[in-house]
């Protein structure tokens, strides 16, 4: 699995701790939330299902292969796993690869959803004080669809792996999510907790805020009450 901050719950990318989820001159104008590892705590679902199909392929997944599967796009995820398969080309497509990722991960997801403790009261305080927010994911939007009604928010946006011909770590998603707000991407917070999202909200221009869902969003949630009501 990817590599965390080991001893602090919330650090800026560039690792300073204790970040406030505020731009320089006050509350953002928008907060752009991952949401595999970060609101839910579905990681591990998505190993697993990436380590599922991969057997099927005739391969084991190992700490090597994480950066090329956490945080990562279903059909980035297939392309690489097929790409890996000896003889691929007679017969392993990864368009049937990217489904079976998804349907192995929308079974895990159905059954073993865990929300990251702190998030529900996080999007709750953000809706108290107009703070748009978007839910910018690697995940198909069906996954999406599972996630949405255990959050129990209504995020202004959801910018999916549908919606950007390129997905993370490439800027596009967070960019597309800032350009729909009608927003700049500066002025945008992105709470993100594997390296491919720091890495696409960095890119777009976002302050990024890193988490580490056995922490919980907690300190998030306190970074907010110590900066301004929105638009003040």
């Amino acid at each position: 699995m990817p590599d965390r901050p080991a001893d602090a719950a919330l650090s800026s990318a560039d690792g300073t701790p204790d970040a406030a989820l505020s731009c320089a001159d006050g509350t953002p104008d928008a907060v752009l939330f991952d949401m595999d590892g970060t609101l839910v705590d579905t990681e591990g679902l998505w190993w697993q299902a990436a380590a599922s199909v991969a057997r099927s392929l005739g391969r084991a997944l190992t700490a090597a292969d994480a950066p090329h599967v956490t945080g990562r796009t279903v059909g980035d995820t297939a392309a690489y796993l097929v790409d890996g398969v000896s003889g691929a080309s007679g017969g392993t497509s990864a368009e049937g690869v990217a489904g079976a990722l998804t349907e192995a991960f929308a079974e895990r997801v159905r059954t073993g959803l865990t929300v990251v403790p702190g998030a529900p009261e996080l999007l709750a305080e953000l809706a108290a004080a107009g703070v748009p927010t978007a839910l910018v994911t690697a995940s198909p939007r069906s996954i999406a669809e599972l996630v949405l009604p255990r959050l129990g928010h209504a995020f202004d946006l959801v910018i999916a792996d549908e919606d950007t011909v390129r997905g993370k770590p490439h800027p596009d998603p967070y960019l597309e999510a800032a350009r729909r707000l009608r927003v700049a991407p500066a002025r945008c917070v992105a709470v993100e907790d594997s390296p491919a999202g720091v890495a696409a909200a960095t890119a777009a221009g976002c302050r990024v805020l890193v988490v580490d869902p056995a922490h919980g969003l907690a300190r998030v949630r306190a970074g907010l009450r110590g900066a301004p009501p929105h638009g003040g």
